[in-house]
């Protein structure tokens, strides 16, 4: 299906839905042409292809769905698997999909029109369209924006079903948690991790060879001064154009599965205080410097965590507010912050769309992790008391404050919640998998014409 799909199905947090949904909810009342997309293997006459309880699956459902497929994953340059097999494929999904969809029924699960209008609002926004744009670009690429707006409903009740049927019903024993944990603990002796600093020489979009050239010699300047015994920081600070420059190329701590495979593999070839040959990735020459190594174990034992307590203004990327106008009104507002004119906490309560607005944009005390990593990006740039310029990310425009910081263990009740979230993560997939062949095996399926 179209890449717009897959996004509404991660940005509405659909886990576990399939990539493509349930053209028509009742194919009598609703053939596929009916809603706006007809294939062009499709039937002029349809009939009846699947009878699963008191619904059917047409021919034109089925051709709809395998050029839909076939478009998409073209478009990925995905091999496509044979004709047979992907019609078999997609044909018990659709049974699969049907049945869910009669039991959602049943059980009275419903989208309204607003909940359904805010995950809308929420794709565009991700893929940075109002949702006027979204509905131009799906009605050019052959699907009516109704029949768009039916398949993210449908997704989303049957996330619903699934999280009523499944998510609610997983048992977590604390006896599992300790085995996991121990597990990991064993694990995390044979993991290393290591300490690195870098110099970048940063690759100019659409460079010509000439400009590579350059680049090219640069790096290769910066790697003599290094074996003639330069400093490293210093050469940092002069050549990098890395954001982390100034801080004299600190990387910090890096699993090797964190590293592009080419970084890793020419790491893992040298002893602490080394540097790698100049590496070429696609938008850069890279040196690499390892500073220390250490085990997975060791970094857990003596692990301090910096928390940092903080506060910030958002404001939402909607039809009516683009990200340029966010940003223009957050640079006001950090202008008045910058002349002391106004608080923080006031300002949060007046412009803030996000829930924190009442707390005057507190957000406490969070862990690395717990924020999205392009805001916890900048916010571990800031001191205490300083006040960020606009920073965009999925749920829209920040101004972030930091208010303080401190260092605290890892709690063990925080790397329980860890540990506990992993193992359902983990029962989740098999949990859904046993439940969806049990709506298949209760559900009353009829093959006609060339599927019997």
């Amino acid at each position: 299906m179209h890449q717009l799909k897959i996004a509404a199905v991660l940005l509405c947090a659909l886990s576990g839905a399939t990539a493509t949904s349930v053209w028509a909810q009742d194919a009598k009342a609703a053939p596929a042409a009916a809603k706006g997309f007809v294939p062009a293997g499709a039937n002029a006459i349809d009939s009846i292809l699947v009878v699963v309880n008191d619904d059917v699956i047409t021919r034109n459902e089925l051709a709809a769905r395998i050029e839909s497929v076939e478009r998409r994953m073209k478009a990925q340059n995905v091999a496509l698997p044979e004709p047979a097999d992907l019609r078999r494929q997609l044909l018990e999904r659709m049974i699969v999909e049907r049945a869910q969809m009669q039991l959602a029924k049943e059980m009275g699960v419903r989208v309204d029109d607003a909940t359904l209008d805010r995950a809308i609002g929420r794709i565009a926004e991700q893929q940075k369209l109002t949702v006027q744009d979204l509905r131009n670009q799906m009605e050019k690429e052959g699907t009516t924006f109704a029949a768009f707006r039916e398949d993210i409903r449908d997704e989303i009740i049957m996330q619903r079903l699934r999280e009523h049927e499944v998510d609610a019903k997983l048992q977590i024993s604390e006896a599992e948690v300790d085995s996991f944990m121990a597990a990991e603990q064993a694990a995390a002796r044979e993991q290393v991790e290591l300490n690195l600093a870098q110099i970048m020489v940063r690759i100019p979009d659409n460079a010509t060879p000439e400009q590579i050239g350059a680049r090219k010699a640069r790096a290769e300047e910066v790697m003599r001064q290094l074996r003639t015994g330069a400093d490293f920081a210093k050469m940092a600070g002069t050549y990098s154009d890395a954001a982390d420059a100034l801080k004299g190329g600190e990387i910090g701590w890096r699993s090797p599965e964190r590293l592009p495979p080419l970084f890793a593999e020419q790491l893992g070839k040298l002893k602490p205080g080394q540097v790698t040959p100049i590496i070429k990735s696609a938008g850069a020459f890279h040196i690499l410097k390892l500073v220390d190594k250490r085990s997975a174990a060791e970094a857990q034992a003596t692990a301090a965590v910096q928390q940092t307590r903080a506060r910030h203004i958002l404001i939402a990327v909607t039809p009516t507010m683009s990200a340029a106008d966010a940003k223009r009104k957050l640079a006001e507002l950090k202008e008045r912050l910058d002349n002391k004119t106004a608080k923080f906490e006031e300002l949060a309560r007046l412009f803030s769309t996000d829930s924190t607005a009442a707390k005057g944009g507190e957000l406490g005390w969070l862990y690395p992790g717990d924020a999205l990593p392009e805001f916890e990006a900048v916010m571990d740039g800031l001191q205490p008391g300083q006040v960020s310029n606009p920073v965009e990310t999925s749920f829209g425009i920040h101004l972030i404050e930091v208010l303080e910081r401190k260092s605290d263990d890892v709690s063990k009740e925080k790397q329980r919640a860890a540990a506990r979230n992993a193992l359902r993560e983990r029962k989740l997939v098999d949990a859904t998998e046993d439940w969806q062949r049990q709506v298949r095996d209760r559900a009353y399926v009829e093959m006609r014409g060339d599927d019997k």
